[in-house]
């Protein structure tokens, strides 16, 4: 019961701190979409670029289904192909 309330692991368990690289790919992913990134700097080393553009895709669902029904701001639905009118 001790170990469970200082957050300890079972005997046996390790947990690794998070990289440097998977912070700062973390926070930079947080604060600006991927395509300034590659704008603003010339040379970004390959596994840079590899862990902000895993970490700029959302991790929950509902975000996953919030980012993927996205409103084209067309509210004529007789203009849009199988619409209410078609």
């Amino acid at each position: 019961a001790a170990a469970a309330a200082l957050g300890c692991l079972p005997f046996g368990k390790t947990q690794s701190p998070e990289t440097l690289l998977d912070i700062a790919a973390r926070k930079v992913a947080e604060k600006w979409p991927f395509q300034r990134v590659e704008e603003r700097f010339e040379r970004i080393p390959e596994p840079v670029q590899r862990r902000i553009v895993y970490w700029s895709f959302p991790r929950s669902e509902r975000e996953i289904c919030m980012y993927s029904s996205f409103n084209t701001g067309a509210e004529d639905y007789t203009a849009v192909p199988g619409g209410a009118a078609a």
